[in-house]
């Protein structure tokens, strides 16, 4: 497949770095020399300093023969661009990553695919719903839902008060248990699990159930002591910050705290009268406490430093906050975030990526998440009539090493499968696997 990414920046460099891996024909294109300098000699991609929007520069890079053109540079009007003239050149399908959410509209999706834009990208946006996700429940690091609501990803931190530690999973309470263990993270390891596998202390649990069943996770995760989220401070006025606060329910009250007065001006007029706006250094912690963070169930750091962020939310959790979320744009600093159980961590880099490495499937894939602590991702595909999946039980299938099937939505209604369950056409199925597997588990569903 070939695939020209134009604009190096932190989302094009990221998506390059991630597809170079799976060997496909990588073209990065850039007219800043300096960006590209140091990829090509690093990661197995062709570099090119040329102009995403110049007609030659597009013809350069091969356009015509490019199966996806992705613009991901920082100006959206480039980027729209650039996929028009790709489009016009040849190119087979389009992304541009955009920061206008009126684009997104339906009846605005289909005039851009007119006009050779066929897929439109607003990672901001995608961020702030990922944090409403998590803020719903103070216990949880990553909620995600398929089909609606219909089976639910649930992601937690074990603490001694788990009931299902040390256990191996196939006794615990098989074959009428009403979740799925569908990963663990342990220390810097992913495990898919087995059978035989046990839950340790400290380890992120990744669950998959039905939404009944949901207090039944927490209860055996020992988390029911944790408050529900009804107050929520934001730290910085970010494009995130500001779509977090339109997300949010009703129930929840949000602060934002920001230390540029034409920011809050701003932000007074695009946010409504319930979400509060203060102007102030969101690391005076005298400050954060006067304005009531003791008070609060959520606190959310969204400043453009990911060290800032990480050590807010220490500072928070130090205060008594139950849920931290940060946004840590720098991928080497996840991984120590989690050792210092920051609690929810934010990637654009990574949630952007996802959502286009969807675009490159075959198959019919209605979701894909990375799961940003794990080295793992998680996949919602269709079965049509025919496909191999279809032909055996689960446990005969052969699935590769490093997947498991978490569940699937038949009929509208979340199902928990075993390995005698037989998948039908027309089941929504929801598979995890270790990063850049997916591929690998796409040719059972074609």
């Amino acid at each position: 497949m070939k695939i020209i990414i134009a604009g190096a920046g932190n989302v094009g460099t990221h998506l390059a770095k991630l597809l170079s891996r799976e060997k496909q024909d990588i073209i990065l294109m850039d007219d800043d020399e300096e960006k590209l300098s140091a990829l090509s000699a690093n990661f197995d991609l062709l570099t090119v300093t040329a102009s995403p929007s110049s007609i030659s520069g597009l013809k350069e890079v091969g356009v015509k023969e490019a199966d996806l053109f992705i613009a991901v540079t920082p100006d959206e009007s480039r980027n729209m661009t650039a996929c028009m003239l790709a489009t016009n050149l040849g190119a087979k399908k389009t992304v541009a990553r955009i920061d206008n959410y009126e684009y997104l509209l339906p009846k605005n999706k289909e005039f851009f695919r007119k006009l050779g834009v066929d897929s439109l990208i607003y990672p901001e946006m995608l961020a702030a719903k990922e944090i409403v996700s998590s803020m719903r429940m103070s216990w949880v690091r990553q909620w995600w839902e398929f089909c609606g609501g219909a089976l639910i990803l649930i992601g937690t931190k074990m603490r001694e008060k788990a009931e299902i530690l040390n256990i191996p999973l196939h006794q615990l309470g098989a074959p009428d248990i009403p979740y799925h263990v569908v990963a663990i993270k342990r220390g810097t390891e992913t495990i898919i699990p087995r059978g035989d596998d046990v839950i340790k202390l400290h380890d992120i649990v990744y669950f998959t159930t039905t939404r009944k069943y949901i207090p039944y996770i927490r209860k055996i995760a020992g988390k029911e002591d944790y408050a529900d989220v009804r107050n929520v401070m934001i730290m910085g006025g970010s494009r995130i910050a500001v779509r977090t606060a339109q997300y949010v329910p009703d129930y929840m009250q949000v602060k934002i705290v920001d230390n540029d007065i034409n920011r809050c001006n701003r932000l007074t007029e695009l946010l409504d009268d319930k979400t509060m706006i203060i102007n102030g250094d969101g690391r005076d912690m005298d400050l954060l406490i006067e304005e009531g963070l003791k008070n609060t169930e959520a606190f959310v750091a969204l400043t453009d430093n990911s060290e800032t962020n990480i050590l807010a939310c220490l500072a928070a959790k130090r205060m008594g906050v139950e849920k931290t979320v940060a946004e840590v744009e720098n991928i080497d600093y996840i991984g120590m975030a989690e050792s210092l159980d920051i609690g929810t961590v934010i990637n654009k880099k990574m949630i952007a990526a996802s959502h286009i490495y969807q675009m490159m499937l075959d198959a019919d894939v209605s979701n894909v998440k990375c799961l940003t602590f794990a080295n793992a991702d998680v996949a919602e595909f269709t079965v049509p009539a025919g496909a191999k999946i279809t032909k055996n039980l689960i446990k005969d299938l052969g699935l590769p090493k490093g997947t498991t099937i978490g569940g699937m939505i038949r009929n509208g209604e979340g199902v928990l499968v075993t390995g005698d369950t037989l998948i039908r056409p027309g089941d929504h199925v929801v598979v995890f696997c270790l990063s850049m597997m997916i591929k690998k588990i796409e040719k059972f569903f074609n």
